[in-house]
């Protein structure tokens, strides 16, 4: 007997059991069973029985003694070297250059503490890969010491890579508030999380135009963001030897006190914006009037408060109305909370409300939703009215819409469409900031208590910003990103509302690649690539020589993800001795 695999044409080829026999110089076959329906393994294995092969139930065979997720390590550690990473951290291997990578990334893979780390090292092929398995949190804290050693050796070569002479150099400050009374950076300061009556932390960050971070500097908690400026200048200058640059900043950070001193540093050009009291100064002096936007929502104007400077007024009709509807919203919100309390005190009638207990609760309605300038309150034993200040809302209103730029770059070197285009990219910084905060790689809670160990800390979780920024730019294709976002920017309006491209609009829409494989989220899509799992098993009752290690099959999913990672074809028969 034996198994007869039919070609038919072009539906699947017919499985069948035949046995044949000779008479004379004649040949005759003779189906027994037509095995079509039969899965392929079993196909193999009866054809491998009928030649007489002994077979052995696989978990007879092997034992599988551990899996561990690999693909999503196997992508990191693979676009890190790709980077060249290890050289830019230290061009000597050494065991603190080792867990510097190991924490990297596990950085992106999960935001948890040392010692977390060192447990979650075992839970995927990351601890065998960089022979990390075992190292305890005390060796995590020294590879912190290590690294912050050679935080400005680093700093210069990412600089070197990727800021030139002439380049536009973004500049942005926030703050990670502070569980614990140990470090002395953490103090009471402006906090940006929420979280009321904790210390802060502040630390600022210097990206290139396509938002690749470059450099972090950390700072004290009651730090002001102008202050921050010159220390970045000072890096620009002596730290990254450029003498050309172009420094852009929010109105918060480069005020005129900022903008003063930036004039005096030969080569240094900047892009900052005014503030709100500016532009309405120019609009009752006439400098700026709104008929400016009639034709076209870009003018150029000057006034000689601005000497030296070229001042670019933008209108965008979009915020204008956006502006005018969440004011809208919050006077009436307002008003009702006001309203609520008015009616507490028509029913307080045998113990009235003191002017001081009507007082509070005012407050604390009016911090709640930021419009208390737009009100006229009167207080009293039990009393309260109202009105809003019509002629205040009025001259805001004009305001709505508007910005102003400013920069001292002549125009033949930075047109003023330019000038917005890169103003407008500060907010890659920004996204920085949400990356590193949010659910991807969290710089807080900081659980450090040394002032060392949490500057380190900042600066590694710039350095797993750095890496995933390069995995989500070559995955675009297969994420929920706009692949032509940069194209078209260069091409529209700089004024106006970015508008998402029809393709990324097809990706939402359809949940789909044009190749027809799922779109993901970057946790989702590492969650997918974790599944490739390395497994270690044994011959049953053989010795430790007999170990072998497998990889899982690469489902299509996974095998574009390293595609675009430029990274090699994943094996699935690689195997090595343990």
């Amino acid at each position: 007997m034996y198994v007869d695999i039919v070609p038919n044409r072009s539906s699947p080829p017919a499985v069948l059991l035949r046995e044949s026999w000779r008479e004379g110089s004649k040949i005759h076959k003779k189906t027994l069973a037509n095995i079509s329906h039969w899965p392929r393994f079993q196909v193999d294995s009866l054809r491998r029985v009928l030649k007489g092969e002994h077979l052995v139930p696989i978990d007879e065979l092997f034992v599988v003694e551990r899996s561990l997720p690999h693909g999503h390590v196997e992508a990191i550690l693979g676009t890190m070297r790709k980077l060249g990473m290890e050289r830019l951290l230290d061009s000597r291997q050494s065991r603190e250059r080792t867990l510097v990578v190991a924490m990297i990334v596990e950085q992106v893979l999960h935001s948890c503490s040392k010692l977390a780390q060192t447990r979650l090292w075992e839970t995927t092929s990351l601890g065998e890969e960089l022979g990390v398995v075992g190292a305890d949190e005390n060796e995590l804290y020294g590879a912190l010491d290590w690294l912050l050693e050679r935080q400005g050796r680093i700093e210069a070569r990412l600089a070197k890579g990727h800021l030139q002479e002439g380049s536009f150099v973004f500049y942005d400050v926030t703050s990670s508030y502070y569980e614990g009374r140990t470090c002395p950076l953490a103090r009471l300061g402006y906090g940006r999380d929420g979280k009321k009556g904790l210390p802060v932390i502040v630390y600022g960050t210097l990206a290139d135009g396509e938002g690749r971070p470059v450099a972090v500097q950390v700072y004290p908690g009651d730090t002001g963001d102008p202050s921050t400026v010159v220390d970045q200048v000072a890096k620009l200058r002596e730290g990254f030897g450029l003498q050309r640059v172009v420094l852009v900043g929010d109105r918060g950070m480069l005020t005129q006190t900022q903008v003063e001193l930036l004039r005096q540093v030969p080569g240094l050009g900047w892009i900052t914006a005014l503030r709100a009291p500016a532009i309405r100064e120019l609009l009752e002096k006439g400098t700026l009037q709104r008929s400016l936007f009639d034709v076209q929502n870009l003018a150029e104007i000057a006034s000689p408060e601005f000497p030296g400077e070229r001042l670019i007024a933008c209108y965008n009709p979009i915020l204008a109305e956006e502006r005018r509807r969440k004011r809208k919203e919050l006077l009436e919100a307002t008003e009702a909370g006001l309203e609520k309390i008015q009616r507490q005190i028509g029913r307080r009638t045998k113990t009235p409300f003191s002017e001081g207990e009507i007082g509070l609760k005012v407050g604390r309605v009016l911090n709640a939703y930021k419009v208390g300038k737009h009100f006229q309150i009167t207080l009293g034993p039990n009393s309260l009215t109202w009105s809003r200040r019509s002629e205040q809302i009025l001259q805001e209103e004009q305001l709505d819409g508007i910005y102003v730029l400013r920069t001292g770059e002549p125009q033949e070197s930075l047109a003023a469409d330019e000038a917005v285009r890169q103003y407008k990219n500060l907010s890659k910084v920004e996204r920085i900031y949400r990356t590193l905060k949010g659910m991807d790689i969290r710089v807080r809670p900081i659980r450090h208590r040394t002032e060392a160990h949490v500057r380190a800390h900042i600066f590694l979780c710039l350095l797993a910003y750095y890496v995933e920024w390069h995995i989500r730019q070559a995955l675009k294709p297969i994420l929920f990103h706009d692949e032509e976002l940069e194209a078209l920017a260069r091409r529209r309006d700089p004024v106006a509302k970015a508008e998402v491209s029809e393709s990324a609009q097809r990706k939402k829409r359809t949940l789909r690649t044009p190749d027809g494989l799922p779109v993901h989220s970057f946790d989702s899509l590492l969650e997918v690539l974790g599944t490739r799992a390395r497994y270690r098993c044994r011959l049953r009752n053989g010795g430790p020589e007999s170990t072998v290690v497998r990889y899982t099959e690469a489902e299509p999913l996974q095998r574009r993800a390293f595609e675009l990672l430029g990274l090699p074809y994943p094996v699935s028969a690689r195997q090595s001795s343990s």
